[in-house]
């Protein structure tokens, strides 16, 4: 039956993104929010990449939903009570991933690559006797990716079906024998009927008649097509009545029967008549008789409720297993860089849980048993008894390295339990979230190239997942790109807007709530100070912080970096401690000195500084100790510009400080005591350099591996029984003997030194650079710095720590070798990416946008230009998908770029030729300019000897068609 003319304003077009791509949007929001609270400089550009994937998909399925057709084909015959089955085709961009809807019933695809057409069927519920009626077709393209897809909602007319048939009745089955009626006068040769007996005569062709029927004789000798007819004598045709069932009663067993004797009757080519109230149909035979009587009867009247949507039955969801696989090598590559910090016990049970989720996909022989899966309550097993171990080994599970192992157990424990669909997608947001967390740890380069590569392979599992018909670049068909090229390729084209949004778009200088990371102590200075703390920490070859000078590099000999400073002595340990009192006073005395330093991750409150700094970076203060302090510790690598310079620190000191500074733990180290009461006599100054004369002259040595110090009396043990030790243990004896000689003392950590970087012209300073010294107070002369460890190995101060330690009398260092010579390079690229990438914040925009001259972060300039580049990242992307979207044949490209003027797309299989003769209906003006440009096509298009002259031609003739 004809369907009402099709109207544009019925049609409905919509961009929308996916589960995945909500969940992606969602991620990306997530991830934004906590770059700006922990001030992850690569985390903004990781963030800005997954923004940039977002756009750049976005216009791809739009690109690819417009130039989407879809074209259903007219179903068979259709009894009343069968599944329908309409088949249909789809072409368009070349890779574009569809799917078609027709009510609860759903079809995907993918567009083969070359200009071919895609088939689906689609399988519907039974339908009852009467028109058959349709709902709207929605038509939705997937971006490559599966982030978003265009949904478009085309009635069927659009689509090709101008006409419905209508829905025959079921046959009865076991219906008796139909009667039979004379249809003449009685006697053979008086009056005859159409019957199978005696040839009549020829008739007209019909569409419909069987082959059979056809005299292929006379159309061979005269080209038309004729139908032989036969009949019978009267009284031997079958004549259905409606009366004739009139025993069924009810009007649908009625109408079956009748279908089953039309059915019996159109199988055995024998003629019948049917009789309905209100209708009488002749005998006759054939197909086009068998159709019109069943029509008869689908149309009859009452037409009966139609029937309830049915709903197949869900099969389960079997994962495909190369799917599977992927997947997991995804998750593997995401969760790797974890294992260079958690314990590995940790990194062990999350590669198992993959290895043995891989293997579940395998292929086994009949003979041997599938893995399988790990049940449920034993995955949750595992997962709380994870927990109570990274709480038992971390002591904490809110903290950076607790959560993150944690989550990467999860993660791996969530892969082994996946089932369905949805677990599958829900795993690549995992995978992405998992990549980001990395940021907490560090953003060096190979930090960010992982990422960029974790990010690729999460977004080609994705495309698996999420995108109908995709599967690893390992089983893609020849000529189509794999998700993991597909992936690639979008990755390059978000690369510009992420460089745009990553410079320009606002960096706020604090964060949105005070959460610190806790984890782990980090490698640093201690809170405190005992023997052998010093020791260890010089083991280290991690970089503790960078300096770079902009007035000068200062002296080996006042390259001390002040840290914190420990006042409180128990006979075991040095504390920090806050004594009541004045501030002291600060009397400047040399001149200022500028630096920048770039601090890597300790968890301490707490800056190094040369001498005492003038100006302080913003939320950082100086204490009565006369130490930087940030009230927020440092949990992530950052930049600080200092400005300081030397003076005389302390000359107005509190009496409760001076008082609290000589205090001492009762009954410890009496030795040392005497010692030092003999020195009462002497002024303080000469008491300071007898204590120092006593460490040069009592054969004392320089070593990371004293022998252990008891627990009472260590001083004395120290002083006059091993007399080897590092910095902790001659400052923890210097500052003893000085209390104990009435001079108040007491100890300061930081660093000592630092190597130059000749790529960089900066200081390295590293952990085995860690120091220890003490500080003495003079009357007239405040607090005076005293090395103790310079008397006893006087390379230290002069030289590095390896050189003191081989040679403490030397007075240069060893020279570098190659190795050393290299890993100076490597750390002067190290340098130049904190500074461009990692330390770009708040301060460093404003301070570029000042320089271009685009003002304010909202100014109208910043406004404009932020638009603009935005713009202008974005036609890479363009230029991409309109080379892409045009085929590579000159003619055929021509053709493309003709169905794109006239904003009419080609029908799926349609030929050149049919596509032209469309267009002049269409618009009947353009019918010789279309003749042209059609002769030319099939000239550029087969001719053996193509050439550019005839390509050329064909575009020209192109731009000449008018609507």
């Amino acid at each position: 039956m004809p369907l009402p003319p099709l109207s544009r304003s019925a049609l409905s077009y919509r961009l929308r993104p996916t589960r995945m791509g909500s969940g992606f949007l969602l991620l990306t929001l997530l991830t934004l929010v906590g770059c700006v609270n922990y001030s992850l400089s690569l985390g903004y550009g990781a963030t800005f990449l997954l923004a940039g994937i977002w756009a750049v998909t976005a216009g791809g399925a739009m690109r690819a939903g417009r130039a989407l057709s879809v074209r259903l084909e007219t179903p068979g015959e259709l009894f009343a009570g069968t599944p329908l089955t309409l088949t249909g085709q789809a072409s368009g961009l070349a890779g574009t991933p569809f799917e078609v809807s027709l009510g609860k019933s759903a079809a995907t695809g993918r567009l083969p690559a070359g200009n071919t057409a895609a088939r689906f069927s689609l399988q519907l519920s039974p339908q009852a006797r009467g028109p058959l009626t349709l709902p709207p077709v929605w038509v939705t393209a997937y971006d490559s990716l599966g982030l978003w897809r265009w949904v478009q909602t085309s009635p069927l007319a659009e689509l090709g079906l101008v006409t419905l048939p209508p829905v025959f009745p079921a046959p009865e089955q076991g219906a008796p024998t139909p009667p039979t009626r004379r249809t003449g006068a009685a006697g053979e040769g008086r009056t005859r009927t159409a019957g199978n007996d005696d040839f009549s005569g020829l008739r007209a062709y019909v569409p419909g008649d069987s082959p059979r029927l056809v005299s292929w004789k006379h159309a061979a000798r005269t080209g038309t097509l004729m139908t032989r007819e036969f009949d019978s004598p009267a009284g031997t045709a079958l004549m259905f009545g409606w009366a004739d069932t009139s025993a069924l009663g009810q009007t649908e067993a009625r109408l079956s029967r009748l279908s089953a004797w039309i059915s019996t009757a159109r199988a055995g080519g024998l003629p019948f008549g049917l009789t309905l109230p209100g209708l009488t149909l002749p005998v006759a035979t054939g197909e086009a008789h068998a159709r019109a009587a069943l029509t008869a009867l689908a149309l009859h009247g009452p037409l009966p409720t139609p029937l309830p949507a049915v709903s197949a039955p869900r099969a389960p969801q079997i994962l495909p297993a190369a799917a599977v696989r992927f997947t997991v090598f995804g998750l593997a590559v995401a969760l790797a860089p974890a294992a260079l910090r958690q314990p590995v016990w940790v990194s062990l049970l999350a590669a198992l849980l993959l290895g043995y989720t891989a293997l579940q996909t395998r292929p086994v022989a009949a003979s041997r048993q599938q893995l399988r899966p790990l049940p449920s309550w034993l995955l949750g097993i595992a997962a709380g008894m994870a927990a109570v171990a990274l709480n038992a080994e971390y002591g904490t599970l809110l903290g950076s390295e607790a959560g993150t192992a944690l989550l990467g157990l999860l993660v791996a424990l969530k892969a082994a339990e996946s089932r369905t669909l949805r677990d599958a997608r829900l795993l690549v947001l995992l995978g992405l979230f998992v990549t980001f967390t990395h940021f907490l740890h560090g953003q060096g380069p190979l930090v960010a190239l992982h990422a960029l590569l974790s990010v690729t392979l999460m977004l080609a599992v994705a495309g698996v997942w999420v995108v109908p018909h995709v599967q690893p670049d390992d089983q893609a068909e020849e000529g189509e790109p794999g998700p993991l090229r597909t992936a690639a390729r979008v990755v390059g084209l978000a690369l510009p807007l992420m460089l745009v949004l990553f410079v320009l778009f606002p960096r706020p200088d604090g964060p949105l709530w005070q959460l610190p990371l806790q984890g782990r102590n980090q490698t640093g200075l201690s809170d405190e100070i005992r023997a052998g703390e010093f020791s260890d920490l010089a083991r280290s070859n991690a970089v503790a912080f960078r300096a770079d000078f902009s007035t000068g590099l200062p002296e080996p000999q006042n390259r001390y970096w002040r840290g914190p400073v420990f006042e409180n002595y128990d006979g075991v340990a040095w504390r920090q401690a806050r004594p009541r009192g004045a501030s002291p006073s600060i009397e400047p005395t040399g001149p200022e000195s500028a630096y920048t330093l770039t601090l890597e991750p300790n968890g301490k409150p707490w800056l190094l500084t040369l001498d005492v700094p003038t100006e302080l970076p913003p939320g950082t203060f100086l204490s009565t100790a006369f130490q930087a302090v940030n009230p927020r510790p440092t949990t992530a690598r950052a930049r600080y510009t200092v400005r300081g310079r030397s003076a005389r620190l302390g000359v107005q000191e509190s009496p409760e400080r001076l008082n609290y500074d000589l205090l001492l733990p009762e009954g410890q180290s009496q030795r040392a005591r005497d010692l030092a009461a003999t020195w009462a006599p002497l002024a303080p100054a000469a008491r300071v350099e007898a204590a120092l004369n006593y460490l040069r002259t009592g054969g004392f040595t320089y070593t990371l591996s004293p022998p252990t110090l008891p627990e009472q009396n260590r001083v004395d043990a120290f002083l006059f029984g091993s007399r080897t030790g590092f910095c902790e243990h001659y400052a923890s004896a210097f500052a003893f003997l000085m209390r104990a000689a009435g001079i108040p003392a007491r100890i300061v950590g930081g660093y000592l030194g630092g190597e130059i970087n000749p790529d960089g012209g900066y200081l390295i300073v590293r952990q085995q650079d860690a120091h220890a010294w003490a500080e003495v107070w003079l009357a007239g002369r405040g607090w005076i710095r005293v090395d103790p460890t310079a008397v006893v190995a006087p390379a230290r101060l002069n030289t590095n720590l390896s050189t003191a330690l081989t040679r403490p009398n030397a007075t240069e260092a060893t020279p570098p070798g190659t190795f050393a010579r290299l890993r100076l390079r490597l750390d002067a690229l190290q340098n130049r990416w904190n500074d461009t990438v990692v330390g770009y914040g708040g301060e460093q925009q404003r301070s570029l946008l000042g320089r271009v001259g685009l003002g304010q972060v909202g100014a109208t300039p910043y406004l404009l230009a932020l638009l603009g580049l935005v713009a202008l990242a974005l036609v890479p992307a363009l230029l991409v998908a309109r080379r892409v979207s045009r085929p590579r044949d000159p003619a055929a490209r021509a053709l493309h770029d003709l169905t794109v003027r006239l904003r009419l797309p080609r029908a799926p299989g349609e030929t050149a030729t049919a596509y032209t003769l469309r267009v002049q209906k269409r618009w009947p003006q353009s019918a010789e300019s279309l003749a042209t440009f059609l002769a030319a096509y099939h000239e550029a298009r087969y001719s053996p000897e193509a050439s550019a002259e005839q390509a050329r031609k064909l575009r020209a003739l192109a731009r000449k068609v008018r609507q």
